[in-house]
């Protein structure tokens, strides 16, 4: 699997989402932007991604995984 077969697979998952991802070989960076997140804390945010990422990290496409979520607003503040 390569960044952007995860970023495909996340924005088609997590509706209305934009997906930044790098890396390769198994390891990806991943920044999830989603109204999807709104009230969440970060555990719940982490959760609902690896939710979607689960049959990938089972069959070993995706072995390490480190991740930034934030709501539309959140990011704004940036």
């Amino acid at each position: 699997m390569n960044a952007s077969e995860v970023k495909a697979l996340l924005e088609s998952k997590i509706e209305g989402s934009q997906v930044s991802t790098q890396g390769a070989d198994c390891s990806f960076q991943i920044t999830i932007v989603a109204d999807a997140f709104e009230g969440l804390n970060t555990v719940k945010r982490q959760q609902l991604v690896y939710s979607h990422l689960q049959d990938a990290i089972a069959s070993g496409a995706i072995h390490a995984v480190t991740m930034k979520t934030y709501t539309p607003a959140q990011f704004e503040n940036l």
